[in-house]
């Protein structure tokens, strides 16, 4: 890859681009000013500021769903007692972590990028970018990452409820909450179950007059504590050096075996959660059937409130919980198949967000338009036949910055094979015999609904070889130091 002073004169081209400015985009940016610092780089972005999803959401409550020692970054350690955040302070340390290392000033905000564009004859990506909602702009990049989440910014998941738009009090989706809407005194409904309901039903519940959780299905839910007893012991006997990698290793550990135990022993998990669930419910609300799942722990992502406040809430009882279909909803009324009706002067849509691949962008080789659905995943990194590309995809049962950072040391150490045997294009190939004989498999392992309505947008994983999707950390991140970067890719070197 030609250095920045070799390109010296040409405008808005680079070695790599990043699109978003997310917790992974930041990562990524991180990771390349560390292992590859003589690559040039800019981050594009299509809100005004960094923070991706914690920018978008403004609900009430909006707070991380895993901890912080995992999901804040590796190189910088995240230093508040508590391990599950609200968004203002994830926002923040974004921000600060940014800043701190020059990352914010490879930023260009409000640059949309609307396609992306591979040559084979020139070897490099071509981005079609509008600026500040008018100005047209070409970049041109050799490697592209896409650091753009996997679900859709500006529209919801759409979820069919029967005569909602008869409703004639206030229906509100978290995505797109109002920042000055006043809900006080109001009786609520909140349709979902959810980390998003689970969120926001203590939180309204404070000023609201009354808020019931109307699921039609319900989710595993566990209560964890602020700070743990081992977390105390860890910041009163360790120095400051120690204590942010002690806590991370606990963090690191801790859910890795919850969620192997699971998976081996789902029977045994299952009690475990109904266990730690029972004694947390007021006489009022009955464990079956509002807290018993059709499905085991972590077949669908398990939900978590910090210091049990969603229990908290219930046995006040400025909350509830409701389990059963919607048969119709009236201008005042919401009823139920059961003959229950509930009457809400305000009802929040908490059904789930709709998925997206690469922001929405239109992706293209040599003019031709490439179908991501159809392709699979080189080792969670790199979609087939998209040359000199890599996607981030985290997580579904830890931290989704886990799996972006084990993506951008995989990426920076294939960047700096690249260099070393002068190759300019890398592309991901299955076989004749791969593509006869592969099982396919979903890339995210989760049975949730807006899971299975995004299947038919979302590239592919196989059973085997190259193309599995991701397991867990440790092994990936093994991988990205010291694993197999060849197999199942083309490296062509420039003439």
């Amino acid at each position: 890859m030609a250095s920045e002073k070799e390109r010296s004169g040409e405008p808005n081209t680079y070695d790599v681009v990043i699109v978003g400015a997310g917790i992974s985009g930041v990562n990524f940016a991180y990771r390349l000013q560390e292992r590859n610092p003589n690559l040039s780089f800019v981050i594009l972005e299509g809100r005004h500021e960094i923070g991706g999803t914690w920018s978008l959401f403004k609900y009430p409550g909006i707070r991380s769903d895993s901890d912080l020692y995992t999901f804040g970054f590796p190189w910088r350690p995240w230093k508040e007692q508590s391990s599950i955040a609200e968004g203002k302070l994830i926002i923040d340390y974004m921000k600060e972590s940014a800043e701190m290392y020059g990352i914010d000033k490879k930023i260009l905000f409000n640059h949309h990028v609307n396609s992306a564009n591979y040559s084979s004859e020139h070897r490099g990506w071509t981005f079609d970018v509008t600026a500040n909602k008018s100005e047209n702009k070409a970049l041109h990049s050799r490697f592209f990452l896409m650091c753009t989440g996997y679900y859709d910014y500006d529209e919801p998941l759409q979820t069919a409820i029967p005569g909602i738009e008869t409703f004639k009090g206030k229906v509100v989706r978290p995505q797109f909450w109002p920042e000055d809407l006043d809900y006080s005194d109001k009786n609520i409904v909140v349709i979902g179950s959810g980390a998003t309901a689970v969120t926001l039903v203590p939180s309204l519940a404070k000023t609201a007059s009354h808020v019931t959780m109307l699921q039609r299905s319900p989710s595993y839910l566990l209560s964890t504590p602020s700070e743990d007893g081992l977390e105390k012991a860890i910041r009163k006997y360790c120095s400051e050096r120690w204590q942010h990698k002690l806590l991370r290793w606990k963090w690191l550990v801790i859910p890795f075996l919850l969620v192997n135990f699971s998976y081996y022993f789902p029977r045994m998990a299952k009690k475990m959660f109904d266990s730690a669930t029972k004694p947390q419910l007021p006489p009022s609300i009955a464990h079956d059937p509002h807290f018993t799942p059709a499905y085991y722990p972590f077949e669908q992502r398990v939900c978590f409130c910090p210091d049990a406040d969603f229990y908290k809430s219930l046995r006040t009882g400025k909350s509830s919980i409701q389990t059963g279909i919607i048969e119709t909803i009236t201008s005042d009324t919401i009823k139920l198949t059961s003959g229950e009706e509930l009457h809400p002067d305000m009802i929040v849509q908490a059904t789930g967000l709709k998925l997206r691949i690469a922001g929405g962008m239109k992706i293209s080789v040599n003019g031709e338009p490439y179908n991501i659905p159809e392709k699979f995943v080189w080792k969670g990194v790199m979609m087939e036949d998209l040359p000199n590309c890599a996607f981030v995809i985290g997580y579904v049962d830890a931290s989704w910055t886990l799996g972006a950072d084990a993506t951008a040391q995989l990426v920076c150490r294939m960047l700096k094979q690249m260099e070393k045997e002068g190759v300019v294009e890398v592309v991901p190939r299955t076989t004749e015999n791969e593509r006869l004989t592969f099982k396919e498999m979903p890339l995210l392992r989760l049975t949730s609904t807006y899971i299975s309505k995004g299947k038919s947008i979302m590239p592919k994983a196989a059973d085997r070889g190259q193309w599995r999707a991701r397991s867990f950390y440790f092994k990936d991140i093994l991988m990205a130091w010291f694993g197999d970067i060849k197999s199942g890719t083309e490296w062509v070197r420039g003439v």
